[in-house]
Order: C-alpha cells, then sequence, then structure tokens
C-alpha cells in the first residue's frame, strides 16, 4: 500500500495580511498531481486542516474541491483535526464523506472506530486522533489522571493498541501534537505550541506500523516509522529554507518497506536581506528575489527615511522590515540584557550610550566621568 502523509494545510490563513489561497490552490493541483503520478492509495492530513474553527466560505470551498480531486484520482482520504480546528464544523459532513471514500475523523469517542483498508498483505488499520484538550476528555477517561495533553494521548494511544491487539493487521497512526526531539524543527508560525505544550515521549508513536504526525510546519524525522511531513505552504519567515512536501510511504507486510520525500512548489519563495538600505536597493545579486516575499533586515546605522516606500518600488511582495543597525547585527546580540550581561558598571553605562547613540559609546573624556560618579557613589 502506498500512502502519502501531509499535514498541517491552514487553509484560509495569511500571509502578513495577504491571502494564501490561490498559492496553496497550486500546491493542492500539484498534490493531486503527485497522487496520480505515484499511484497513491491513501492520502493522510494529520490535523489544522483549517487555520480558523470558523473557515470562510472561499476556503471551505477549496477543501472541497482538493478532496474531489484526491478522489478522482483514485485514492481515499484519512483527515482529522487540529488545534486550529472546529472538530464540529470539520466532521461536519463526514458521514457522506466517508460514502466517497474521504474519512473525517475529528471525535475522540472514536479513535478506536479506524478506517480499514486492504491491500495483497490484509488490512491496514488507520487511527486518527484529534488535537485532545485534557480538559474535554476528564469527565470522559476518568480511569485516568488528565491532567496534561501528554496524558489525554498517552491514554489514547493505549486505547487505540488495546483494539489494534484484537484487530490484528497493520496500523497506521494520525496524531496532532508535539512530540520530544521535534524542537529544532519547529517554526514561528506554529502558534501555541512551543512551550505552552508538553512534549510527549518518541516512544508513545514507535510500536505502531507508522505514525504520520502534524503539528509542527517542518519536515522531521524522529523514528523511521514515526514522522512530521510539515505544512505545504511557508507560513513565516522562519520556514524559508525548510522544503515543503510529503511523505510518500510504502507498506509490505512486515510493515514500513520504504519513505520517500516528494516536493511541492513553491508559489512565492521567502527571502531574508540583510544590509544597508541603499544595498538593498541596489546590488545586483538581488535582483533574483525581486518576486520573492521578502523580508528586510536594514543595517543602517541610522534609520532611513521612508524605507518601505523605496524598498516597496523594488520589491513588490515586501513583507517585513527590520532594524538592526550594523553594530548590533555584527555583535549578534539583538537584546540589550544579552549585550550586558556579564559586564561591569562603567561597561553598561558605555553599552547604553552605544544603543541609544546608533552604535557611538562613550568617548574617553565621558568615560573617565563616568567612572569617577560611579567610584563617588559606590564610596558613600
Amino acid at each position: 500500500m502506498r500512502i502519502l502523509h501531509t499535514s498541517d494545510w491552514h487553509i484560509g490563513r495569511t500571509f502578513h495580511k495577504a491571502s494564501t489561497l490561490a498559492a496553496l490552490e497550486t500546491v493542492f493541483d500539484a498534490l493531486v498531481g503527485i497522487v496520480k503520478d505515484e499511484e497513491v492509495e491513501v492520502v493522510l492530513a494529520s490535523g489544522d486542516i483549517f487555520d480558523s474553527s470558523t473557515p470562510s466560505a472561499d476556503a471551505v470551498t477549496l477543501l472541497d474541491k482538493f478532496l474531489l480531486g484526491i478522489s478522482k484520482a483514485g485514492a481515499r482520504v484519512v483527515l482529522t483535526s487540529g488545534n486550529h480546528d472546529s472538530p464540529a464544523r470539520l466532521g461536519a459532513k463526514s458521514a457522506f464523506a466517508h460514502a466517497a471514500g474521504v474519512h473525517v475523523l475529528t471525535e475522540a469517542a472514536g479513535i478506536v472506530d479506524p478506517v480499514t483498508i486492504g491491500d495483497e498483505h490484509g488490512d491496514v488499520h488507520f487511527y486518527g486522533i484529534p488535537y485532545i484538550e485534557p480538559a474535554h476528555q476528564r469527565h470522559v477517561w476518568t480511569e485516568v489522571a488528565m491532567r496534561s495533553q501528554k496524558d489525554a494521548l498517552g491514554h489514547a494511544l493505549n486505547l487505540v493498541r488495546a483494539d489494534w491487539r484484537d484487530r490484528g493487521g497493520r496500523a497506521v497512526v494520525l496524531a496532532h501534537t508535539f512530540v520530544q526531539g521535534a524542537e529544532g524543527d519547529s517554526c514561528d508560525s506554529e502558534r501555541d505550541i512551543v512551550g505552552g505544550v508538553d512534549k510527549v515521549p518518541v516512544s508513545y508513536f514507535t510500536d505502531f506500523t507508522y505514525a504520520a504526525l502534524g503539528h509542527i510546519h517542518g519536515r522531521a524525522t524522529l523514528a523511521e516509522n514515526v514522522r512530521y511531513s510539515g505544512a505545504p505552504l511557508h507560513y513565516s519567515f522562519s520556514e524559508a529554507s525548510k522544503p515543503r512536501g510529503g511523505w510518500l510511504v510504502d507498506l509490505d507486510a512486515d510493515g514500513v518497506k520504504s519513505v520517500d520525500w516528494v516536493g511541492l512548489p513553491v508559489p512565492r519563495p521567502l527571502s531574508v536581506l540583510v544590509g544597508t538600505l541603499d544595498d538593498l536597493l541596489t546590488e545586483k545579486a538581488y535582483a533574483d528575489k525581486e518576486d520573492h516575499w521578502i523580508c528586510a533586515v536594514i543595517t543602517d546605522r541610522t534609520r532611513p527615511m521612508n524605507t518601505q516606500k523605496r524598498l516597496q518600488e523594488r520589491f513588490g511582495h515586501l513583507a517585513e522590515i527590520k532594524f538592526r543597525p550594523s553594530y548590533i547585527h555584527e555583535s549578534g546580540a539583538v537584546g540589550y540584557a544579552e549585550r550586558i550581561a556579564g559586564k561591569g558598571d562603567v561597561e553598561i553605562v558605555d553599552t547604553f550610550l552605544e544603543s541609544v547613540r546608533n552604535g557611538e559609546g562613550a568617548t574617553a573624556a565621558e568615560l573617565e566621568l563616568i567612572r569617577t560618579v560611579i567610584g563617588a557613589y559606590s564610596s558613600s
């Protein structure tokens, strides 16, 4: 059986106030092409289908079109809800979708009711575990402590294991969660996860045939059979260097036979350009970036006038401007607290003057005066 693992579509999300629907439609068309060309049998989407619990009509229409395209390409779909989705809204038409081969799994109560699809080696059971809020399950799963998402997911997976033992065959789990070891692949666009959600051990998943994870927007391999696919679009500049795509997973009688990465097109690349305003406006090396989404980091010691207007004349898709004078950028210390760490009183005053004077620290005469004042204060 050939599976395509995707996640975190975030249909309806904006990028610096610009709609991403057209870009996502381009990517979805490419995914349908992959399903056809690679003869994919099952497409997985592990949560955050929509970016909002109240998606717009255009977002819903795009999802319907995409799912219909996958169905016409000959594959079935299994998807779950993430922390951005409304399980009730996403699953509202699940009974009708199920009949068309689109299986929408959004209820915690249904985690032991898998979608079972057979191949020449027997059955593969797809268990969809939606994003679980412990407070919502505390009155249902009363037999275990439900203090955290880690507790909730651990119990959910134990229920799945028990059901899998009874059924036999192979088991693929879809889960939307933050797993230990994925910290280095997290991005700025993953709102309310890192630091806000307790991490789940990788060992929770390694005994399943395959674990298709969602929540992290960059691809990650935590074990040969435990992976994040990442999001299909770049949703923040911290993701600019991360590839977009999904995992092609081939299962045989013994489990995972092979896993290969399949790339997706990037409708508009993201670039972070660092330099003085004049450099960014005149440097020929940036000519191929003019149609990119741009984050401009301006290193002039004095903040230039009309920066945004002047940059937009060259970079029509300027999304973000950061001012980081060269003396700060070169030191690698952006925060004031970091720049004064471990310094004495005279050095701290000198660093303060450097900060408010755009890199010009105290003169020799001023340093002597500072030492005199601090010395007099210390001896009083």
